[in-house]
């Protein structure tokens, strides 16, 4: 991913509430479940990292990619931003 594109999605999720919380269970496996249901339906998506967890977000969010195959877009504080292209609902078109 591109600097530009990585900017151009950083725009578009400025805009975008997060879609799942993640508490002081930390990382559960049904989190990453709901994480790779949810890039079936969106392409970019927005997690919140509550302060009652102990872990780092940079960690979570490197995680997360890992086990879903996507990108991770930028961490702010403890907001993570993932992207992941979906190649039969593509609603997202990147600058080259």
């Amino acid at each position: 991913m591109t600097s530009k594109q990585r900017a151009y999605l950083k725009g578009l999720a400025m805009n975008i509430e997060p879609v799942f919380q993640i508490g002081k269970s930390g990382l559960t496996p049904e989190i990453t479940e709901a994480v790779l249901e949810a890039f079936n339906t969106r392409e970019l998506i927005k997690l919140a990292v509550l302060k009652n967890c102990l872990e780092d977000p940079k960690e979570i969010a490197a995680v997360i990619a890992e086990r879903t195959h996507s990108q991770v877009v930028q961490v702010i504080g403890k907001k993570i931003v993932l992207y992941k292209e979906n190649k039969d609902h593509k609603k997202i078109n990147l600058p080259l």
